[in-house]
């Protein structure tokens, strides 16, 4: 059966990703997604899709809404748009999107099968019975609105769709990864992302398993006996089902701010202080695009972690929006001239990796593995101190909201930086 992943509550919001940050969410993921792919391969890449904490982190480190359904949306679009000039190099293809592009994604499907050797009509058929599951077979009350498809050229494939409830105002999204799937209507979801609101129909739950043979039944055997079979398993004379796992549940928040108890501030404080203590020492070359400094270096070390880290490390998505921002202006402004050099960076270091040299990429990874050590050690200041010293610095770094650039105001006060514990 398909691996199931979790849970998430995503509060409904409407609007569109400005055109200032929708190009650099499209640079920024690409070159994430082909980061991990050189390190870890497409299978990989695939499987971090179908993870609800990693996607929700994905997303917030490019600056989106930490919290927020858009996430889904900009988040394929963003891929739909940075993967596409680097499929044939992938072998990644992204199809399907929101509304009337969630219904090319057969034909889309069938496009490229033809083109690089797989069964396109398979896949069609495959993403039709998605569809159909998530809004027959589960019926939750959110109605289907985003279908993304995610393939690659040996045919594996990743589906991210999304409902809305338009009552509630919450969005549900759902994950399907094609790794070990043997059934479309049974346990088949890596992942259902959205807040339990009551009594459901899930079908493809694998305690429904009774149910669906006896709906069956019924259809071949519509009379007397077929009723009273039914009846009898509605009245519990059928062996119990066995139980299912309890699943991860993200929870995000209607509010649109970041406290200090969605951010685990070790992880934080171990981040900054790697910017801080490694960064000037031992990442020289790294450092060799104008401009780049510790703050730069410590938005790298959270975008390192999505590209190294395991899914433990992704529980508390609202600290990758720390890296670089969030376009609502939650916890601060995206602050572009940073988000800029980010990209600079790992464009180089995949540039480099390309024609062999792996020099950069691999000082990236011992950032990472660098911020994991210092986490259980390095102290730092607390988290409303921390975000009040990003807002002060926004305008300096480009800070850059919906509402418009950031204005200087006073001269701004540097975000207290975070340390190794004197001995």
């Amino acid at each position: 059966m398909a691996k199931r992943a979790g849970s998430a509550d995503l509060p409904l919001h409407s609007g569109r990703v400005p055109a200032w940050l929708g190009q650099r969410m499209t640079r920024l993921g690409r070159v994430i997604a082909e980061a991990i792919v050189h390190h870890y391969g497409r299978d990989e890449f695939l499987r971090r899709l179908s993870h609800p904490f990693w996607f929700q982190s994905f997303g917030a480190v490019m600056g989106m809404d930490w919290h927020s359904s858009g996430i889904t949306t900009s988040v394929i679009g963003a891929l739909k748009r940075g993967l596409g000039p680097v499929s044939g190099e992938l072998g990644l293809h992204v199809c399907g999107g929101r509304g009337r592009h969630s219904r090319e994604t057969p034909a889309e499907l069938a496009a490229i099968g033809a083109r690089v050797g797989f069964d396109g009509a398979a896949l069609a058929a495959a993403s039709r019975m998605v569809a159909k599951v998530d809004s027959a077979a589960v019926q939750d009350g959110f109605d289907l609105y985003l279908h993304g498809f995610i393939v690659a050229d040996d045919g594996k494939w990743v589906v991210v769709q999304q409902g809305m409830n338009g009552d509630s105002r919450l969005a549900r999204r759902y994950h399907w990864l094609s790794e070990d799937l043997k059934s479309f209507v049974e346990a088949p979801h890596s992942a259902i992302d959205g807040r339990n609101q009551g009594r459901i129909v899930n079908l493809t739950d694998r305690r429904a398993a009774p149910s669906r043979a006896a709906q069956i039944g019924l259809l071949g055997d519509f009379g007397p006996d077929g009723i009273v079979r039914e009846v009898a398993t509605l009245e519990g004379r059928l062996p119990p089902p066995p139980e299912q796992p309890l699943l991860p549940h993200l929870v995000m928040p209607a509010r649109h701010e970041v406290v200090a108890g969605d951010v685990m501030m070790r992880r934080l404080h171990g981040a900054l202080a790697a910017a801080a203590e490694a960064g000037p020492r031992d990442f020289a070359d790294l450092l060799a695009v104008p401009g780049v400094g510790a703050r730069t270096v410590s938005a790298l070390a959270m975008v390192a972690e999505v590209v190294h880290g395991t899914p433990c490390r992704f529980d508390d998505p609202a600290r990758f929006s720390l890296a670089h921002g969030g376009k609502d202006r939650h916890p601060y402004p995206v602050a572009t001239r940073v988000m800029d050099e980010t990209i600079a960076v790992l464009k180089r270091a995949m540039g480099q990796a390309k024609l062999g040299n792996d020099e950069r990429l691999e000082a990236i990874r011992r950032l990472d593995d660098q911020a994991r050590r210092l986490e259980r050690v390095a102290e730092g200041p607390d988290f409303d101190r921390f975000v009040a010293g990003e807002r002060a610095a926004s305008a300096g770094y480009g800070g850059r909201s919906v509402f418009g650039p950031e204005p200087f105001g006073p001269e701004p006060v540097a975000a207290p930086a975070a340390r190794r514990p004197a001995k």
